[in-house]
């Protein structure tokens, strides 16, 4: 058996660097994607899903540059925006499906494969769907890909969870900020990446609330700013 042994009596001191937080930082960069302008992140950590994620944003026609050494992480508009998340790029990040959210309520399409390869039948990923249904989104599910349209935007609802999902909490919050009318979300989840992800949408020009009951409330606005 391995065990470990600590000898304590002697004083600590010094400064350590503590890397950003991956589940906070991929649906904050996802949710960039609902921005005109361009947009910086600080403190990003330099784990497999960011570069996974970089390449994905780049493909739905984002210019991204990534300073690795001073872990900044830029991002702005290049030409015309993309709406197809290719399965290359979605199989190895399950959090990819989150890009479904931005994409119907800045651009009203998107077409998405499914992330890991999971089938339709997988729990989490019909939270996501259905509650996006509740917003007005049209859904189509066919040979491993999601095809969604909301052409007359997305729409303020009341939506509860059956199961608490921190993956759908994010995709219904991203979607929600620039619909028409007021989002209420119960049992939702309220992790601190959740919270990040609120906090840095506000500081953008959202309107969102949330209480320790698991209860958000998002009033839509007609644009966000970084």
């Amino acid at each position: 058996m391995q065990k470990l042994l600590i000898k304590g009596g002697k004083k600590l001191s010094g400064e350590v660097v503590i890397s950003g937080s991956k589940n906070a930082s991929l649906p904050i960069i996802i949710s960039s994607l609902l921005f005109d302008n361009p947009v910086q992140f600080e403190n990003v950590p330099k784990v497999k899903d960011i570069y996974t994620l970089i390449n994905l944003i780049k493909v739905l026609g984002r210019e991204v540059e990534f300073d690795e050494n001073k872990e900044i992480l830029k991002i702005s508009k290049k030409n015309k925006d993309k709406y197809f998340a290719p399965y290359s790029i979605m199989k190895t990040m399950r959090a990819g499906v989150l890009v479904l959210a931005p994409l119907l309520a800045k651009f009203g399409k998107a077409r998405v494969s499914l992330p890991g390869g999971c089938s339709i039948g997988a729990r989490p990923v019909n939270l996501h769907l259905d509650a996006l249904k509740k917003l007005g989104a049209k859904i189509n599910v066919k040979n491993g890909y999601i095809d969604a349209s909301a052409p007359k935007g997305l729409l303020g609802a009341n939506i509860k969870f059956s199961s608490i999902s921190v993956g759908a909490t994010e995709s219904i919050i991203i979607a929600a900020v620039l619909a028409k009318g007021i989002t209420k979300i119960s049992n939702a989840a309220i992790e601190p990446e959740i919270i990040d992800l609120i906090k840095f949408l506000n500081k953008c020009g959202a309107d969102i609330k949330y209480n320790s009951k698991r209860k958000i409330i998002i009033k839509g606005v007609n644009f966000l700013y970084p």
